[in-house]
């Protein structure tokens, strides 16, 4: 279908207040509007409506399963897990402009949006009352709205028809492409007005902000100043590094840092003050209201769990989450924290479940007994655990750790020290095994199967009013000042002034470390919502009153072998950085550094200092940021995404092959050069097409 039927579809724009809502005093409560024809665009209520409807299109990240296949597949942080996806994992054939299931997704709901902005620009400086209070606040969003589309396409397609005007419901199918430069030009435009233009403060929850506008213009300069476009940029370079410095460190100011990290995932209920903290700047806005869900609600809660429910003595529960695990997390993921010290990982991912069904537990075999390695007090036919009792752990060790062994014919079963543990047991590095960032190893090769691994726990959603339900309940955070600080490191990096670069990485690695009297052992996530949710009132997680899948601990202590060293609990630790001798010398980042450079497409600049700080900084946004939806942009964006890929994600040469001349960017969509015309009005060309194509596609 060519672009115009998703343009003119939005001129009755059926989605104006559609799964919408987050919190009672929120401007996205709103009466839901089915249908209104042209002319309610030429009042004050219906510029109004036609930009609240707009802000749905701020949610197309986390709709679907078009999250993780454009956004963390394909790169070093995930892998395919349970449900794999080898068209954007692996880079295979499957890759190609007739592929529907993300690909064209994004074209289409992207630029259905586009219109609704261009349509509010047109209209409001003709029919808004100039000296309404709102007035600029409404032509700001609608700026911002636009040029946040427009990045949104130009970071995965490159440079794209500009289109700035409204259709008013007439057909157009002649579109030429714009180039790259001139996509960003725009862009960067339009988030200048909207930075003049919008309130430091919103007046309901969720709306755009000045400071949301700083965010993307410091991301659009850095992006307009990376690699990937090195073949025209060289002219802005300067200027847009200072930029990002100028708008990221003024939302760093604005907008302060949560003192803890894990204040970001502490979700407690729907729309309740754990989604209002400090540090986030804009957030797409859900809510546990089943009137405004529309055909998607939130969804990335599916995409990183680890399957449990399989596992005797686990039944899914809400708190555990329904586990379409399409992500998987990668060894360099595990890898590059400093896993003692940082709190950041013990923060982001899930070690432990609890046991939900005494009934199904597991029992102790004669075998076991015969074997000599049943635990102390532990008798054939007993339960190896019940109900409220740990049932799953992962143990995130290295190589070298010589505590664990395999069970044989037990493809859970771990004895530690000689000892079979109680519980179902996925251990990372058995005795005798090999480091490798790619690779089998652990339990039955890479913790057993592809759908277990470490959990990523950000989105985990206690809230959700069902086990099977597909529908997430918590806002979506599209935009935090910790990107600022990566962001303004990276620009001062980028001009070699590392004593600033670090200035603004210890921003965020003084908040990573352990606290002084901080107990590290424990665990929180959203899954911790089902207990304010009434769903799950008299039967646990949701399943029954047996326990719940959801556990508050993890296994800091026996992973990292510290079992029985109180002390640590009681100190702080440091994750400072004293000077650039500290980057150059990170044990941890210069394993990562030194498989980087002998993976196939990796270049360097020539000066190893620039070459190491710009790696640890990549290294520091996984830390910080991992499976936020950003990590193929920023690969792609310095163009370390063939190497990284090659280096730590297993998908290499399992399903395809990484091209560098066409996989920095996506196809364009068939259906929309199959339905544009030329200057003439025929009907483009094989030669035309191709000539509007991405290469290799």
């Amino acid at each position: 279908m060519n672009i115009n039927k998703y343009i003119i579809g939005t001129l009755l724009l059926g989605s104006t207040g559609i799964g919408l809502t987050s919190c009672s005093d929120s401007f996205l409560d709103e009466t839901q509007v089915n249908a209104y024809n042209t002319e309610y665009f030429k009042t004050q209520a219906g510029l109004d409506d036609l930009i609240t409807g707009t802000y749905s299109g701020l949610k197309f990240q986390f709709n679907y399963i078009w999250a993780c296949e454009l956004y963390t597949m394909g790169v070093d942080e995930f892998t395919d897990a349970n449900n794999q996806i080898p068209a954007y994992n692996g880079y295979s054939s499957v890759l190609n402009s007739d592929e529907t299931g993300a690909n064209k997704p994004l074209w289409d709901n992207m630029y259905n949006r586009i219109e609704s902005a261009n349509t509010a620009i047109q209209n409001i400086p003709l029919y808004y009352s100039s000296t309404a209070s709102t007035y600029n606040t409404r032509l700001g969003e609608a700026y911002f709205l636009r040029a946040y589309f427009y990045f949104q396409l130009v970071k995965q397609y490159g440079g794209v028809p500009l289109k700035l005007t409204p259709s008013n419901g007439v057909l157009t199918t002649y579109y030429t492409r714009n180039s790259q430069e001139e996509c960003f030009a725009q862009i960067i435009s339009d988030l200048e007005e909207a930075y003049t233009l919008l309130p430091t403060t919103a007046a309901e929850t969720g709306r755009i902000t000045k400071y949301a506008a700083a965010h993307y213009l410091a991301k659009a300069h850095l992006f307009r100043a990376s690699e990937l476009y090195s073949s025209w940029n060289s002219s802005y370079k300067d200027a847009d590094l200072a930029a990002v410095i100028k708008y990221g460190s003024e939302v760093v100011t604005a907008c302060p840092l949560c003192t803890d990290y894990s204040a970001l995932w502490d979700y407690q209920k729907a729309n309740g003050d754990n989604e209002k903290v400090s540090e986030v700047v804009l957030a797409a806005q859900f809510s546990d209201d089943q009137t405004t869900w529309g055909r998607y609600g939130n969804q990335m809660h599916l995409y990183y769990p680890s399957v449990y429910q399989d596992l005797a003595g686990t039944v899914r529960d809400i708190s555990g989450g329904r586990e379409f695990s399409y992500d998987r997390a990668t060894n360099y993921t595990m890898d590059v924290f400093d896993r003692v010290n940082d709190s950041r990982f013990w923060k982001s991912f899930i070690t432990c479940y609890g046991c939900n069904s005494t009934a199904k537990a597991p029992t102790w075999t004669a075998a076991q007994s015969t074997a000599g390695i049943l635990p102390s007090g532990a008798t054939v036919g007993g339960k190896r655990f019940s109900g409220s009792e740990l049932a799953i752990k992962y143990i995130v060790n290295d190589a070298g750790d010589t505590r664990y062994a395999a069970v044989s014919g037990d493809a859970t079963g771990v004895t530690k020290n000689g000892t079979m543990e109680n519980t179902h047991t996925f251990v990372r590095y058995f005795k005798g095994e090999n480091d490798a960032f790619v690779g089998q190893h652990g339990n039955e090769g890479y913790y057993g199967v592809q759908k277990r691994s470490v959990a990523l726990s950000k989105y985990r959603d206690g809230y959700r009013i069902a086990i099977a339900s597909q529908f997430g309940t918590r806002d979506a955070i599209c935009a935090r000042s910790a990107e600022d600080v990566l962001m303004v490191a990276e620009a001062y990096a980028r001009q070699k002034d590392y004593t600033n670069a670090i200035t603004y990485l210890n921003k965020i690695r003084d908040r990573a470390a352990f606290t002084e009297g901080e107990d590290r052992s424990i665990s929180i996530d959203g899954g911790q919502a089902y207990k304010n949710n009434t769903y799950c009132t008299g039967k646990g997680g949701g399943y029954s009153a047996d326990g719940a899948i959801y556990w508050g601990k993890n296994t800091y202590y026996e992973s990292n072998n510290m079992e029985g060293s109180v002390t640590t609990a009681s100190t702080k630790t440091s994750m400072h950085l004293n000077s650039i001798n500290d980057i150059l010398n990170s044990a941890v980042d210069n394993k990562i550094y030194n498989a980087l450079t002998t993976a196939t497409g990796y270049t360097s600049s020539g000066d190893v200092t620039y070459d190491k700080v710009m790696n640890f900084i990549l290294d520091e946004r996984t830390r910080e940021l991992c499976g936020e939806l950003y990590r193929w942009e920023d690969l792609a964006r310095t163009k370390t995404l063939q190497a990284r890929f090659n280096a730590f994600n297993d998908g290499n040469g399992r399903e395809g092959t990484f091209d560098p001349a066409t996989h920095y960017f996506r196809p364009i969509p068939q259906s929309f050069l199959d339905g544009i015309t030329n200057e003439s009005g025929a009907n483009l060309t094989d030669e035309e097409k191709a000539a509007m194509q991405n290469p290799g596609y």
